[in-house]
């Protein structure tokens, strides 16, 4: 599996058109990507306009077609100015799950 932990910090004003934005991207990668297996946003308990994904690729290729697909782009393109924090890090670039194992997960 290939997780990808991130936050994003949304400027004022704009998060209820991100927030649209970026269910249209999770709907998208959950019913179109077969390599998706999740993808959840996260309201932060502490900040309003901060949001955390937690998405779950079957591999790292299965991230990177993400990225290409007609839904993740329009939403990067539509909320480019949105946010106050770009680029991922820590377990944003990626990481690997623990437990469960891979052949005991769940779809």
């Amino acid at each position: 599996m290939f997780v990808i932990i991130a936050p994003i910090q949304i400027k004022d004003g704009y998060k209820d058109r991100f927030i649209e934005e970026m269910i249209g991207d999770a709907r998208g990668s959950v019913n179109d990507e077969p390599g998706c297996l999740q993808f959840d946003v996260i309201q932060d308990a502490n900040d309003p306009n901060r949001i955390w994904l937690y998405e779950i690729y079957v591999d790292q290729d299965a991230f990177k077609a993400h990225t290409q697909a007609p839904h993740f782009i329009k939403w990067r393109d539509a909320t480019a100015d949105w946010t106050e924090e770009s680029g991922l890090q820590g377990a944003g670039l990626g990481a690997t799950n623990i437990w469960p194992p891979d052949n005991e997960w769940k779809s």
